[in-house]
């Protein structure tokens, strides 16, 4: 028989430290709160995140799918690239100002 390595746990029993994982992480495939990860199965959302500030949480997908974004800012970048990414931090300032509850402020983090 083989020897297996950590202690086994079943779907309603508790981590060390007395708390239970949340669902949302497992069902959103991510490995914790505020770690976004690329989803390039779903129809319309590039990424989703667990959001988690304070006691709130959410889960939100956020991104174009296929959108040719910016990224970041590279070294010999176009002018046009430059004032793509100006276009999109000024038209979403108010949604990027609310803050990690927002898709706004994970699509500016994560892609542009």
């Amino acid at each position: 028989m083989a020897v297996r390595k950590g202690k086994r746990r079943g779907p309603t029993q508790r981590r060390a430290g007395g708390k239970k994982k949340d669902s949302r992480l497992k069902r959103a495939g991510v490995s914790g709160y505020n770690k976004p990860k690329r989803t390039p199965g779903h129809a319309k959302k590039s990424h989703i995140v667990v959001a988690k500030v304070g006691d709130k949480v959410k889960t939100i997908r956020f991104g174009q799918q296929g959108a040719k974004t910016a990224g970041k800012p590279k070294k010999g970048e176009s002018e046009a690239m430059k004032r793509k990414r100006a276009s999109f931090k000024a038209r979403h300032r108010k949604n990027i100002a609310k803050g990690k509850m927002s898709a706004a402020y994970w699509a500016d983090k994560v892609k542009w």
